[in-house]
C-alpha cells in the first residue's frame, strides 16, 4: 500500500504542477490554459499528492525489513 501512496502522489504532484502552469498562463494549447480556476485548483492537488508522498514514505519505511 505504500508504493502505491508513492506512485499516487508523484502523479498527484505532477498534475498539480501542469494544471497550475497552464492555470497562469505559462504552458499554453489547452482550453485550461490562463484560466484562474486551475492556477488555484492546481496547487490544491500538488498539495495532496505531497500529503500522499509523505504517507507513502512512512508506509515504505515502517515495514520491517528481511
Amino acid at each position: 500500500m505504500g508504493w502505491l501512496s508513492l506512485v499516487g502522489g508523484v502523479l498527484l504532484v505532477a498534475v498539480g504542477a501542469l494544471w497550475t502552469l497552464q492555470g497562469i498562463g505559462v504552458v499554453g494549447g489547452s482550453v485550461m490554459s490562463g484560466v484562474t480556476l486551475w492556477a488555484v485548483i492546481g496547487p490544491i492537488v500538488a498539495l495532496a499528492g505531497l500529503w500522499l508522498l509523505f504517507v507513502g514514505v512512512r508506509r515504505v519505511r515502517g515495514r520491517p525489513r528481511g
